[in-house]
C-alpha cells in the first residue's frame, strides 16, 4: 500500500511539473511593437506595422503592440492576452493607454486586449466587430499582412472616435480618414526629422552618404502614407528615390554644394566619424535611442482589467 502511494504522488509531481514546464512563456518586449513568432508577416509590413505605431505613440501616447504566435499551447486565448499585456505593461500608469493584438495562428484565434483607460472608445462589441470585419475576411485569404494591417488601423481611428463600418470597410481608407489637425501635426514632426536625415544623405560624401539614402528609403515609403495618404505617400516615396540621387550629382558640383560638403567633411571630423560612428546622428550606433526602428520601446507601466474581446477566423 505505502509502494502504490509512493508511486501515485511521484506520478502526480512529475505531471505538475510537465504542466508548469508546458505553460505558455511570454516573449521579451526587446524595444518592439511588433513581434512576429509565427513568421507570417512580410519584412515590410513589419516594419511599416513598427513605424506607424511609433508615430501614433509619439502623437497620442496611446501604445498598441503585436503579437503573432505559432501556437497558444492549450492555453486560452484570453488568458494569454492578459498576461503579455500585463507584462508588456502597454500604456502609461497614468492613463492605462495600450491595446495589445494578438494572433495564434494555429489555433486560429485571435484577441484584442484593451487597457483600462481605452475602454471606452475601445468597448468590446466595437473589438469584436473590427475582428469580424477588419481582420478576419483577410485570415480567411490567408493574407496576414493585409489582415494585421487593416486590424491595427481600425483599432487606431476607434481610439480617435473615427471608426465606422461604412468608411472602413477592409480597412482600406483608414490611413485616408486621419483628420487634418492629426496630419498637420505628425507631418511637422514627420517630415521635420525625414528633412533633417536628408541633407545629411545629400551632403555627406561617398559611401556613408549613400548608405544613408538607402537607409531612409522604407521610412519615406510608410510615414509619408500616414500623413498624406496612399497616393501622396506614393508621391513623395518616388520624389525622394529617384529626386535625390540627381540632387546628390549635381549639388556637389555647385558652389553652395561645394560649401556644405566640406562643413560636412569638417563636422565629421570634430565629431570623430560622422554619422555612422556610434553615437551621431545615426540611430543604431549605440546612443540607444532615437525616432527610427522601433529601438527604446517599453511599456509605460498600463494596467489592463480584461477588457476586449476574442475571435476567430
Amino acid at each position: 500500500m505505502l509502494m502504490k502511494k509512493s508511486i501515485f504522488l511521484i506520478t502526480l509531481i512529475l505531471l505538475c511539473g510537465f504542466v508548469v514546464k508546458a505553460q505558455l512563456t511570454v516573449p521579451e518586449l526587446w524595444g518592439m511593437r511588433v513581434h512576429d513568432e509565427a513568421k507570417v508577416l512580410s519584412a515590410q509590413t513589419a516594419q511599416q506595422l513598427e513605424n506607424v505605431l511609433k508615430v501614433f505613440e509619439d502623437s497620442t501616447t496611446n501604445q498598441i503592440a503585436v503579437l503573432i504566435i505559432p501556437s497558444l499551447e492549450g492555453e486560452s486565448v484570453e488568458d494569454y492576452a492578459l498576461k503579455v499585456a500585463e507584462a508588456w505593461k502597454l500604456g502609461t500608469e497614468k492613463n492605462d493607454n495600450g491595446v495589445l493584438l494578438l494572433i495564434s495562428i494555429n489555433d486560429r484565434k485571435m484577441r484584442i486586449e484593451v487597457g483600462e483607460g481605452l475602454e471606452g472608445p475601445l468597448p468590446d462589441a466595437l473589438c469584436s466587430r473590427i475582428i469580424r470585419n477588419e481582420i478576419a475576411p483577410a485570415f480567411r485569404r490567408q493574407d496576414y499582412d493585409a489582415g494585421i494591417m487593416a486590424g491595427v488601423n481600425s483599432i487606431m481611428l476607434a481610439i480617435k472616435g473615427e471608426y465606422n463600418t461604412e468608411n472602413n470597410a477592409g480597412g482600406e481608407n483608414s490611413l485616408d480618414s486621419m483628420s487634418t489637425r492629426d496630419r498637420v501635426l505628425i507631418g511637422l514632426f514627420v517630415f521635420g526629422i525625414l528633412f533633417v536625415f536628408t541633407f545629411l544623405a545629400l551632403f555627406t560624401p561617398g559611401c556613408a552618404g549613400w548608405g544613408l539614402y538607402a537607409f531612409l528609403i522604407p521610412f519615406y515609403g510608410t510615414f509619408p502614407l500616414v500623413v498624406l495618404g496612399v497616393n501622396g505617400g506614393l508621391a513623395a516615396l518616388a520624389t525622394y528615390a529617384l529626386g535625390l540621387p540627381i540632387l546628390k550629382m549635381i549639388l556637389p558640383k555647385t558652389a553652395w554644394g561645394k560649401t556644405m560638403a566640406e562643413k560636412m567633411k569638417n563636422n565629421n571630423r570634430g565629431n570623430g566619424g560622422g554619422w555612422s560612428g556610434g553615437g551621431g546622428w545615426f540611430i543604431g550606433g549605440g546612443s540607444g535611442g532615437g525616432w527610427s526602428g522601433g529601438g527604446g520601446f517599453s511599456g509605460g507601466g498600463g494596467s489592463f482589467g480584461g477588457g476586449g474581446s476574442s475571435g476567430s477566423w
